[in-house]
């Protein structure tokens, strides 16, 4: 938008070879589907085709039950995917991107202190030199994760409602070698097409592809599991009992070696309301919305954050080169800016709420009742109502245009959707009122059901009297 940025980071440059080793133990795979590949292209269309270079597409889960049967899941009647990306990719090609703009400073080791958003100064510490540097600022945006020193820095001076919530389950990285094919040429070791899901009910291991042939696999375990998983016997003995193709897969001596080297990692969701502070602040992604990774959307939704927040920088005007309050300055407001913050704050919450409990909500799914019955009934029945009653699905390239100037254009979308559509394809529609949408649409199913259960068992007594009655009259 034409302000010149600088940007502080407590870690050091992940671009680095000294950065990457450690960065690549602790890290779940990212799948970027429509809303944040739609984020990008609002923010820069080539920038966001270069990125989708190195994805690769999963069209589906593929269940891995516990006899070691296949049961693939597709996601869209219409074959759209997610995408598997490898977060350290992304990253360093977000920064690439970043450091190719020329009114883009960027400042690693530093990590913020404290800020003072009414005098605009902020207090940092430069690792390299281990003193504290001072600076000005104009506008301040928040985007330094779950754990946010920004948003501290905001309870002082906002009346912010903030929850943070621990689930009692943690994870584990694990690595899935490449495959030789007849070759000697790496390939990969499971179809590279599939998110891989072995539920056990109440913990489950995950494998996301990467472009070396490689999967990146994570397990998911109440921290009373973990904590039984402690010596050589006992981690092996675990995995032959629960997933033994997987073990076959990983090897004895790699899984071994990434829970000894791995760490533990915890599993919170954060939420938090107002996200700004007057003209001064704002706080995007992880820093406003942390929440667990089970529906795959909080890469997506902090690109959308971006999204959104730059629409309504332009609906009220905030344009590029427009002069802002100086450093110093306590009584200047800069009006636009201000609106725009409010707005953002007022409109996203609900939205963010909705994504966090969809997401709680998915882990159930995803590690049992992906493997039930009903739950396979209810997709069936979903992908009928939706293939009788919905057109075919907006590209992102028809929906480009409008979502750079409208958060959300469809507020009421026809015919019935799943809600996995609405989440992951349908970025034109919030995540309120998708999960509005569904809630509607599982009551008609409910009330659907009832009235079937009513008339079958209507049916059956009516044809238990006749036949009762057919009998006294052979008598």
């Amino acid at each position: 938008m034409g302000w010149n940025v600088d940007v502080y980071e407590a870690r050091p440059d992940l671009r680095l070879p000294s950065s990457k080793a450690a960065a690549q133990q602790r890290s779940i795979n990212l799948a970027i589907s429509s809303r944040g590949i739609a984020a990008l292209q609002a923010v820069d269309p080539a920038a966001a085709a270069r990125f989708l270079d190195t994805v690769i597409p999963m069209c589906g889960r593929m269940i891995h039950d516990s006899k070691g049967k296949l049961h693939s899941q597709l996601y869209d009647r219409n074959g759209q995917c997610i995408n598997s990306i490898d977060r350290a990719l992304l990253n360093e090609g977000l920064l690439e991107e970043a450091s190719s703009v020329p009114n883009i400073r960027l400042f690693f080791k530093h990590k913020v202190l404290s800020v003072d958003f009414d005098d605009r100064r902020m207090v940092l510490r430069d690792s390299d030199s281990d003193t504290d540097v001072r600076i000005d600022f104009h506008f301040c945006i928040g985007a330094d994760g779950s754990y946010s020193v920004i948003r501290r820095q905001l309870m002082r001076v906002v009346r912010m409602d903030f929850q943070q919530e621990y689930i009692p389950h943690e994870y584990i990285e694990l690595k899935m070698p490449a495959g030789q094919d007849e070759h000697g040429k790496p390939t990969f070791l499971l179809d590279p097409n599939h998110l891989h899901i072995w539920p056990r009910h109440s913990f489950m291991l995950i494998a996301l592809p990467n472009k070396d042939k490689t999967f990146t696999s994570t397990l998911f375990a109440p921290t009373t599991e973990f904590d039984r998983l402690i010596t050589r016997e006992s981690i092996l003995s675990w995995f032959k009992t629960h997933f033994p193709d997987a073990l076959a897969l990983l090897g004895e001596d790699k899984l071994l070696e990434d829970f000894q080297k791995n760490p533990r990692s915890p599993l919170v969701s954060t939420k938090s309301k107002p996200y700004h502070y007057k003209d001064r602040c704002v706080i995007l992604g992880d820093a406003a919305h942390s929440m667990v990774p089970f529906y795959g959307q909080g890469l997506n939704c902090g690109l959308e954050d971006v999204r959104v927040l730059r629409t309504l920088f332009q609906d009220e005007g905030v344009t590029a080169g427009q002069p802002l309050a100086e450093s110093g300055d306590n009584d200047t407001m800069d009006r636009r800016l201000f609106s725009a913050l409010s707005r953002y704050s007022e409109s996203r919450h609900e939205d963010l709420v909705a994504i966090s409990e969809l997401a709680m909500d998915n882990y159930v799914e995803m590690r049992h009742s992906v493997t039930t019955p009903a739950y396979i009934f209810r997709k069936t029945l979903d992908n009928i109502l939706f293939a009788l009653t919905s057109p075919g699905p907006p590209s992102l390239s028809s929906l480009g245009h409008v979502l750079s100037r409208i958060p959300f254009p469809s507020t009421d979308p026809t015919g019935w959707l799943p809600l996995y559509t609405m989440v992951t394809f349908r970025p034109d529609i919030s995540y309120a009122t998708a999960k509005k949408k569904a809630a509607r649409q599982t009551a008609i199913l409910s009330t659907m059901g009832q009235l079937g259960t009513a008339i079958l068992g209507a049916s059956g007594f009516y044809l238990t009297l006749r036949a009762t009655r057919w009998l006294q009259s052979q008598r």
